[in-house]
């Protein structure tokens, strides 16, 4: 992606502001500006004559599933989860399509990002109760149709260390014949030649299975750090809800430890365990559940490799940086495979 194309994804078209402003009723825009946080789709702050307000352009998911997913959050937020509930449109809806984008609008929250490292043991684990009680509150959702109901059964696919490698030897291929030669081209051939050692070397431990351990329901999809709000100690909102999605409750457990633990290569395993134990103070995940999820996010690590599908399969490098930390983070999990799962199961 080149810095033209960068820069203008990050304008807000005029057309399509002008439309915005008569949609939500905004007077008009004093001043905005793009927020860098987000990685996949396109955030401004917004401020204007009715107050401050977050616009978010969506190009990474279908609308309808958007709509879907936004409509729950007023639930949500009458169950004490801090939401932020969408500004509804002259049309009636949350979403306005302008064009060929999808639009939704916010009242500004307070808050600031903050690492999950760098939050201190209490917040950490009030986050992982935080997810809990989401996760309930979901439950009661689909419970009172809000949600559609969760299926009977849920299976996850375990890639084999044969399609790992597959694909390892493509992306190779690709970052040979259409790379730039430059730094990263030669770290992505470096990481993959690496990653085929760790998969002949480690293919005995893949998860045995297709069906998860423990509960699943209806989960947030993305709960971390970029989607975050924190102020005087306390998180004051759950953003982006995208990814809401029918997962194993110990999965989205896990995957949040991780984005939010695993940092500068290595896991800080006494907030993981914190992490953990602040969930099970609410709903108390089986250890069996959490260490099997531990192991199919390691496993699914070890055969994915998105950040490099972006690269080079779409030309997008707005996620190159996160492939060079997750590869670190990747060896140095493997080496110390045991010690990260008791962590995972909630003791060091």
């Amino acid at each position: 992606m080149t810095n033209a194309h960068v820069a203008s994804r990050h304008r807000i078209p005029s057309d399509d502001l002008a439309e915005l402003i008569k949609e939500f009723d905004l007077g008009d825009v004093v001043d905005w500006r793009h927020l860098a946080d987000g990685l996949m789709n396109v955030n401004w702050q917004l401020d204007t004559p009715r107050g401050t307000f977050a616009l978010k352009r969506v190009t990474d998911v279908p609308l309808d599933r958007l709509r879907r997913n936004l409509a729950v959050l007023p639930a949500l937020a009458e169950a004490g989860i801090p939401v932020i509930v969408p500004v509804v449109g002259s049309s009636g809806g949350v979403v306005v399509e302008v064009g060929e984008s999808g639009y939704c609008l916010f009242p500004w929250a307070r808050g600031a990002h903050v690492r999950g490292v760098d939050l201190p043991l209490a917040q950490v684990r009030r986050l992982g109760a935080v997810l809990a009680e989401l996760h309930l509150a979901l439950g009661h959702a689909a419970e009172t149709g809000v949600l559609s109901a969760v299926p009977v059964s849920l299976t996850a696919d375990v890639v084999t260390p044969e399609r790992a490698s597959e694909k390892a030897d493509r992306l190779a291929a690709a970052a040979r014949a259409h790379g730039s030669g430059d730094a990263f081209d030669g770290a992505a051939l470096d990481a993959l030649a690496k990653r085929q050692v760790l998969l002949a070397e480690y293919a005995a431990l893949r998860p045995e299975g297709d069906v998860p351990a423990g509960p699943y329901g209806w989960t947030h999809g993305d709960f971390q750090y970029r989607n975050l709000l924190w102020a005087d100690g306390e998180l004051t909102a759950v953003l982006d809800w995208d990814r809401l999605g029918v997962r194993p409750y110990a999965e989205e457990v896990a995957r949040t430890a991780q984005v939010q633990f695993g940092v500068k290569g290595v896991f800080d395993l006494e907030r993981v365990a914190a992490f953990v134990s602040g969930y099970r103070s609410v709903i108390p995940l089986e250890p069996a559940a959490l260490l099997d999820a531990a192991r199919r996010l390691w496993w699914k690590r070890m055969t994915d490799f998105w950040q490099l599908e972006f690269h080079y399969d779409r030309g997008d490098h707005s996620c190159d940086g996160l492939f060079i930390a997750d590869e670190a983070l990747l060896h140095w999990w493997t080496e110390r495979l045991d010690k990260v799962e008791r962590a995972f199961g909630g003791a060091l």
